[in-house]
Formats: structure tokens, sequence, C-alpha cells
């Protein structure tokens, strides 16, 4: 079994509290540790900057951010690779863990394009556009007006392509999923489930679905229990459901999974961490063959790398 995870929020735990170790802390739902004993092949770690932040300190933050990656995550392990482009996924060994930095919303690089580039160059290959609200890039899945992507924001979408990076509209408006859909040549929902079965809005409608599949986008299904189902007490059946609904929409080779681990106060009944992978795996196993299921957990983002 392999795992390719597009998205947790360990970094932002770890800027949160400096004393967390990346390594065995039992509060991280995905440590390095978990990560080796949970059969972790790839995982990508999000720079998400809180609203909290002041507006001229979102940049310093990001990039302390991305100095915890390097110091604490990369750094740790002599089993841990970065990851940054096509050649390096292909020659990550079976015992190693390939670890990608990617950002969460564009709050941290303000009105400045040359901010992108330097994430870029430090590693950034997958960019969400926002996160529940508005910047200055687009609006957010809970900003009420609904609106659709910048002036600025399509120059960033246009820098993405250029260096063909994801564009994760996971958390955007649907006015701005529809404008960056348009624009964007390797569109990604890194987290995010479905709407029909579960009407949340930061979950995707069917005919967002079927659009992003139409442009060879990936969806990440995600672990967040009030995006998974209404019951209470969310299982991992409940996970199976929007696997099945994606497939039924033609995206059985277009579904990986985006946890969220660490992003999250409460966890899917038998999802409690990275190591709980297995669970789903073996419950995968009795719906679907075994190429399927390696599409859904590993294979199918590996064959969607643009970068």
């Amino acid at each position: 079994m392999k795992i390719f995870d597009v998205h947790c929020d360990m970094l932002y735990k770890l800027w949160r509290d400096p004393s967390i170790d990346p390594y065995e802390h039992t509060s991280l739902h995905v440590s390095l540790k978990k990560l080796k004993n949970g059969n972790g092949n790839i995982q990508c770690f999000a720079i998400f900057v809180p609203e909290d932040v002041p507006f001229n300190q979102r940049m310093d933050v990001a990039l302390k951010q991305v100095s915890i990656f390097y110091e604490k995550v990369i750094k740790r392990s002599s089993d841990i690779r970065l990851l940054k482009t096509k050649d390096d996924i292909e020659a990550l060994g079976n015992d190693e863990i390939g670890a990608i930095l990617t950002l969460e919303g564009c709050d941290a690089i303000g009105d400045q394009l040359e901010n992108l580039h330097i994430l870029y160059r430090l590693g950034v290959r997958s960019v969400g556009l926002t996160w529940n609200y508005a910047n200055l890039v687009a609006d957010g899945a809970q900003e009420k007006r609904n609106g659709g992507i910048t002036n600025f924001g399509r120059e960033v979408i246009g820098c993405l392509n250029n260096y063909k990076l994801w564009t994760d509209v996971s958390h955007a408006s649907e006015r701005s999923f529809w404008e960056a859909l348009e624009i964007a040549n390797h569109p990604i929902a890194s987290h995010s489930n479905a709407y029909s079965l579960c009407p949340h809005v930061r979950n995707l409608k069917d005919e967002q679905i079927v659009a992003l599949f139409k442009k060879q986008g990936m969806i990440g299904i995600t672990f967040v229990p009030f995006f998974t189902s209404l019951n209470e007490h969310p299982k991992v059946g409940d996970v199976l459901n929007h696997i099945d609904h994606l497939c039924s929409l033609g995206g059985e080779h277009q579904i990986g999974f985006g946890s969220d681990f660490d992003g999250i106060d409460i966890t899917i009944e038998g999802l409690d961490d990275f190591t709980y992978y297995e669970n789903l795996h073996n419950e995968l196993l009795k719906h679907y063959t075994v190429s399927q299921v390696e599409g859904f957990t590993y294979l199918n983002f590996i064959r969607h790398v643009s970068f």
C-alpha cells in the first residue's frame, strides 16, 4: 500500500506551537513516525496563514512555515525526500517518504507576484487560490457575495500555468471555481467532497465535479467529518460513498485523497490519523479491484503530476 495525501496542516500546527516534535508528537495526525508506520509514500504539506495574521505580516509567516518544513521535516530524517519535479518522484525509493510543499490560499503573497515566484523557488508546487474568504486573488467559499477571480488572480493563475503547478480550487467560491477552471491548465481540488451527498459550501456540486474531470483535474477526497456526512459521527463507509459517487460521474482515474489531517479537531471514526489509512485501504478492497484502489490511494495523483 502506498499513499499520496495531497493536503495536511502539520506546518501550521508546528508554527503555532514550536514545542511540538514533528517526529512523534501524539497531538499530530501526521507525524513523521506515523507517515513511516502508515506506509506513507508522498505527503503534501500546506503553508496556511490564518486570518488573524496582519496583512503585512502574512508573507513572513509563510516563510517561517517554509523554514519549519526544511528544518523540522526534510532535515529531521534521512528517508524524507523533498520532491519538486516528476523526476524526483520517479527516483523516490519504496522505503522513502516524499514531501511536497503547497500553499493554502494566496493571502501570503498579497499583491506581489514576486512573492509567488519566491515560494516557487522555495519548493511550492500546488497553490490554493484562497481560503474561505476573499483575498486579492479570488473570493472564497464562505464569501456571501460569491465574487470571482480578480485581474491579479488571473495573473497568478497565468504564473501557475507557466510553472506547470497545480491550481487548487478547494475553498474557492462557486464563481471563482468556474472562472479558474476556464484558465487554469492544471486544476485540482485538493480537499473537497461531493455536495450532493453532504451539502456543505466547501464541497463541489456535480456539475463542478464533471467539469473538473473534463479538464483532467483531480479531486482529493477529504476526511473532514462535516464535509463527509450529515450524520454526527461519520465512518469510513461515508468516505466510500463519496468515492462511489465520484466514480459514477466518470472520475475513477481522477480521485485521490487530501485528508486535511492536522487541520481538523475531530476525525472520522476509523480514520483517527495517518496510520488509519490501512482501514480505508482494506475497506476499499472489499468494493474495488486492486488496480482501482492503487489508483485512488496513490497512482491517480502520480499520473496527474504536471510539474
